[in-house]
C-alpha cells in the first residue's frame, strides 16, 4: 500500500454544508494567525503555538481547542512551504530583510485533523465539526484497514474539489522506518494560500 491513503465522503447536502463551514472557520483561524507570522517571522509549530493558542481559543472558541492546535500547524507547514521552499519567490533568503508578505487563506484551504479530532474503527468515520460528530462507513480493502493498525499516521487532510465533493487523505508512515523521517516540502505556494506582497 502507498503513503498515503484518500477516501471520498459521501457526502448529504447537509454534511457538506458542515463540512464548507468547518473549512471556513478553520481558514479564518488560520488567517487570524498570519499577521503574526507577518511580524514575528516565526512559524516553527512549538513556538507559534505559545505565541498564539490562547489568542485563538479566545477569539475562536466554537472551533475547539484541538482545531485551534491544527490551525496552528496549517499556518507553520504553509509558511515552511512559502518561506522557506527554495522554488519560493518569497524564500526568506531572497526577502532578506524585507517585510514577509501576508498569507491570505481561502476558503477551500485544506483542514487538518489528527487522532483526537477523527477516529477510524470498524470502517466506521468519525469526524469532529463545529456542531458535534459526523459519521460515515468506509468501504476499506483489508491493506487499507490494516494500515490505521499497524503504521504511524502522520497527516490527516480534508479537502474540497471543484464539485464541492470533500476528501480525506491519510499519510502513513512506511513500514520500514522505525523514526519518522523528514517530509519532502511540498511545491511552493500551495493554491489555496494567496500571499500578498508587500513594497
Amino acid at each position: 500500500m502507498n503513503a498515503q491513503l484518500t477516501i471520498a465522503l459521501d457526502t448529504t447536502p447537509e454534511q457538506t454544508e458542515r463540512l464548507i463551514a468547518l473549512q471556513a472557520a478553520f481558514a479564518q483561524a488560520c488567517n487570524a494567525l498570519a499577521p503574526l507570522v507577518q511580524q514575528t517571522r516565526t512559524w516553527n509549530r512549538v513556538t507559534l503555538h505559545h505565541l498564539a493558542y490562547r489568542m485563538l481559543r479566545e477569539r475562536f472558541p466554537h472551533i475547539g481547542s484541538q482545531m485551534a492546535c491544527n490551525a496552528i500547524y496549517s499556518v507553520s507547514r504553509t509558511s515552511r512551504q512559502v518561506f522557506q521552499h527554495p522554488g519560493s519567490p518569497f524564500n526568506i533568503a531572497r526577502l532578506g530583510d524585507r517585510k514577509l508578505p501576508l498569507l491570505n487563506f481561502t476558503g477551500t484551504a485544506p483542514v487538518y485533523f489528527d487522532r483526537h479530532t477523527i477516529s477510524v474503527r470498524n470502517k466506521k468515520l468519525s469526524m469532529y465539526t463545529l456542531d458535534g460528530r459526523m459519521h460515515f462507513s468506509l468501504a476499506l480493502h483489508p491493506e487499507a484497514e490494516a494500515a490505521f493498525h499497524e503504521r504511524k499516521l502522520r497527516e490527516i487532510v480534508l479537502s474540497r474539489d471543484a464539485q464541492q465533493r470533500f476528501h480525506l487523505t491519510f499519510s502513513f508512515s512506511a513500514p520500514e522506518e522505525d523514526a519518522e523521517p523528514a517530509a519532502a516540502m511540498p511545491a511552493a505556494l500551495p493554491d489555496y494560500v494567496m500571499v500578498e506582497a508587500t513594497q
